[in-house]
């Protein structure tokens, strides 16, 4: 069976629908179907917001970790849940910087931590129906001991509330569906999978 890629598609069309702080493109597109010929033109937008990095900060001689809350739209719009969420340190790519360039930049904004060591996690599509991000995910060594406080760029509009819990505490929050975002959720499963070798790995740092 052939493996289908991007040289397969046949691109119509693409416009820019919205430009803002995010871009909206609309494309007209044709792909081949399973089995055989096709598909109609289809039309699909895509939420265009580049790229991100997140970073579970982690301290591997105290067993602690380091969660931020803050307000977020997407989650007051549902009505469903409290839109102040419990995330891990994240950040948007930007021109010409890499993703550990972002990952120390964000610590220091979000969070005023200095990462002693990373550890890549995985590289995922946020929600790839509807927009073209990808997440690179860290697992990123720290000293909690003086941890805390309140941060965030003004000019941002971040109000970023620093939390410091154990490890204990981050899986029962998980348990319970208080990390209710991919990032988080994704983070500390891995986490989960490879404690013990990271902090075999750091316990020299």
């Amino acid at each position: 069976m052939k493996k289908l890629n991007a040289q397969d598609v046949n691109l119509h069309q693409e416009k820019t629908a919205y430009k803002g702080f995010f871009t909206i493109k609309q494309y007209t597109l044709q792909h081949p179907l399973f089995q055989g010929g096709h598909s109609q033109p289809l039309i699909r937008e895509c939420f265009e917001r580049g790229h991100a990095v997140g970073v579970l900060a982690y301290d591997p001689w105290l067993d602690t970790l380091i969660l931020l809350e803050q307000f977020r739209i997407g989650a007051y719009v549902n009505h469903i849940q409290n839109p102040w969420l419990l995330e891990i340190i994240a950040g948007i790519v930007e021109s010409g910087e890499s993703h550990t360039e972002v990952a120390h930049r964000e610590a220091q904004e979000e969070a005023g931590l200095t990462l002693l060591a990373l550890e890549p996690i995985a590289n995922f599509y946020s929600s790839p129906g509807g927009t073209s991000e990808t997440t690179q995910l860290y697992c990123a060594c720290v000293d909690s001991h003086n941890a805390g406080g309140f941060y965030g760029l003004e000019e941002e509009g971040e109000d970023i509330r620093l939390h410091v819990v154990s490890y204990d505490e981050a899986v029962q929050l998980l348990k319970e569906g208080a990390l209710n975002n991919a990032s988080a959720m994704i983070a500390m499963q891995w986490l989960m999978l490879n404690k013990e070798d990271l902090r075999r790995k750091w316990k020299h740092l």
